[in-house]
């Protein structure tokens, strides 16, 4: 018996920290698969369905091994979570003395040098930033971290965090006049000396993209075993961080910087603020020679156009006039030094942004309201992820809920290069014949059809009333989610939460507190999201999550794919929609106790081939495609709630 085994079958170790804790068998499966690879130099690949307890399955073996440990997940939120709730709890259930430390990207903790630079230099503020800054000023004389998180009275999108926090782009670094108090180079330390370090999958992957460019600077400390959570994010995530962006509000930041700086120096102030107007002037004019509206296309369909070649070479000029002002003023102060340094950058991207033709890269670009972000992504990240192993190797366990399609890793061992890799698939121990329902409904018009939405909508509406409330509508595209917003608003008594309308954790809040709330999201809902319990007793999906073909990237590796002898819709946007599906799927059960309603209402399900390949990867749950067996199974849940009622009282 393996030694994580043997502890997490000790019921006096976690059964006091946990009520009602017993060790389930796929759990120690996976403990003993994880202790087995830890520290070999192999890779793991587990998938881990809901109820596993794949967080105790992977902790316990990390904390018993001697490390060094990195934990990545997939987001922040799941990072606090992991850090503040589930260590402190596997460390007192183990008694170990292991030092764990918490490390987020840059942006995530409070610059000192920054907000000591724009307090003295406000101009650039509005009325609403130089408030905010003055709680972020009081507040920094009082974190013990820096990480500003701890400051939520101050929303994540506020205007006043890029003024406060650092990028790549503007630290100073050691020649930081504030590097001794800075909170990320002491996280950093307390990582550099930890056992186990918990971090998030952006900042491995922009670690690993420094270290593959010959960074001396390494963000993160080189450990024997890397635990990947939600790994089936990595694919999407390296791509981002293997890709080289530029966006005009780098460039505009760039200008404001320079001219902080400046008041420090010698400068010509007359001749930089021309220079900057002018980078500036070029930035908008790129926006505008892209048109109205937000677009997300590929480079080749504006390469060619006149006003948009002429604005870019206009830019890239006004760049490298200011590049080449900046460049004798370098040693005049830490912070013109880095400055310079990010005009040449900048120069050099943009150059080979308008040159493009490189290899297996996508070019393409965003606009918003103000601003362009200009992309060049990686058609693949397999090549990358093999070098940046073979240059750092130790042992990598991935683990997700959903890393199979027909209970096959190929698809996610293509993408990551990890064909060799060992897998292991663990089912859910739930119950879910008993638990759930999977409704199919009839009748409903092909998807493409112009009526779709609104006869799925109101086929939704007898559903969303005998589940009285307490859904999930969750769909592919923002277009559909408004059209169904504004038929509901007629048609449901329930309160109606709608993606856009608030943020999204002020609507998961509402949605729990209500208890009765119908939810339209669309794809930021359908993973990440925990709602236990009897306020999620439905969930409802439009259609089968194809990607878009208009989406830049997806288009370019469809084409890639089948200029290659491949077949783009079987080897890629097949196995990416079945996964999505069943991550969408996964909001539903979260605990042994839940039950509730899965519907998916796509005729494709049914009417396709491929239909089955999406049924067989969603859990064994009853299935019908009449509406009288959902209204029962609801009338079933409400009588059994009654009498536990009655036997609690």
């Amino acid at each position: 018996m393996t030694t994580a085994r043997n502890h997490l079958t000790d019921l006096a170790r976690f059964a006091p920290l946990l009520p009602g804790y017993q060790p389930r068998e796929p759990q120690l499966e996976m403990a003993d698969a994880v202790e087995d690879v830890i520290g070999s130099g192999a890779t793991l690949l587990v998938e881990a369905e809901t109820g596993t307890g794949k967080t105790l399955a992977y902790l316990v073996p990390a904390l018993l091994s001697e490390g060094p440990t990195l934990v990545s997940t997939g987001t922040k939120s799941l990072q606090d979570q992991l850090f503040f709730k589930d260590l402190p709890l596997v460390k007192k259930a183990l008694n170990l003395p292991r030092k764990v430390a918490l490390l987020k990207g840059r942006a995530n903790y409070l610059c000192p040098y920054r907000l000591e630079l724009h307090q003295e230099d406000a101009r650039f503020l509005t009325r609403e930033t130089v408030g905010q800054m003055q709680i972020v000023a009081h507040w920094a004389g009082r974190t013990r971290t820096g990480d500003i998180a701890e400051l939520q009275q101050i929303p994540e999108d506020a205007p006043v965090w890029p003024w406060v926090t650092s990028t790549a782009d503007n630290c100073l670094g050691t020649e930081c006049p504030r590097y001794n108090e800075c909170p990320l180079m002491k996280a950093r330390k307390e990582a550099q000396e930890a056992d186990l370090v918990v971090v998030n999958h952006h900042l491995f992957f922009a670690d690993a993209a420094l270290r593959g460019n010959g960074a001396a600077s390494e963000l993160l400390p080189t450990a024997n075993t890397v635990i990947f959570d939600e790994a089936h994010q990595l694919p999407e995530i390296a791509a981002a961080f293997f890709a080289d962006t530029l966006s005009t509000r780098q460039i505009q930041e760039l200008g404001r910087d320079s001219l902080s700086e400046a008041g420090h120096t010698a400068a010509d102030l007359a001749e930089l603020n021309r220079l900057v107007a002018a980078v500036d002037k070029g930035g908008m004019d790129l926006r505008l020679s892209l048109g109205d509206g937000e677009r997300r296309e590929p480079w080749t369909e504006v390469a060619e156009n006149k006003a948009v070649v002429e604005a870019g070479e206009a830019l890239l000029q006004a760049l490298q006039e200011l590049d080449a002002f900046l460049g004798p003023l370098a040693k005049a102060s830490r912070g013109m030094d880095a400055c310079s340094r990010r005009a040449s950058e900048q120069v050099d991207c943009l150059a080979a942004y308008l040159k493009g033709g490189q290899p297996n890269r996508v070019y393409w670009f965003e606009t918003f309201k103000r601003s362009v972000v200009l992309h060049s992504t990686p058609l693949s990240v397999a090549a990358q992820l093999r070098a940046q192993r073979e240059r750092h190797p130790c042992s990598w366990i991935l683990t997700s809920a959903t890393l199979s399609v027909g209970g096959r890793f190929e698809h996610i061992q293509h993408r990551l290069g990890l064909d060799s890799a060992r897998t292991l698939r663990l089912e859910s121990p739930f119950d879910f014949k008993r638990q759930a329902v999977f409704y199919a409904p009839e009748g409903l018009p092909a998807p493409n059809d112009r009526e779709y939405t609104a006869q799925l909508t109101n086929a939704m509406v007898p559903v969303i009333n005998a589940a009285k409330g307490r859904t999930f509508f969750l769909f592919t595209s923002h277009r559909a989610l408004r059209e169904a917003a504004a038929i509901l608003r007629q048609k449901i008594d329930y309160p109606l939460l709608v993606q856009g309308e608030s943020g999204r954790r002020e609507l998961l809040d509402a949605f729990r507190e209500k208890g009765n709330a119908v939810l339209l999201g669309t794809s930021s809902f359908w993973e990440g999201i925990d709602v236990r319990g009897e306020a999620l007793s439905c969930v409802i999906i439009d259609k089968l999550p194809f990607g878009s073909p208009g989406d830049p990237v997806a288009a370019a590796r469809i084409e890639h794919i089948n200029r290659n002898g491949g077949n783009a819709f079987r080897d890629y946007q097949l196995p990416q929609a079945v996964l999505a599906l069943r991550q969408g799927a996964g909001r539903l059960i979260r605990d042994p106790k839940d039950t509730g309603l899965l519907v998916v209402a796509d005729p494709r399900l049914l009417t396709r081939s491929y239909g089955k390949l999406f049924v067989n990867s969603l859990p064994n749950m009853t299935r019908t495609r009449k509406l009288d067996v959902v209204q029962r199974f609801f009338d079933y849940l409400a009588r059994q709630g009654l009498e536990a009622e009655k036997m609690e009282s």
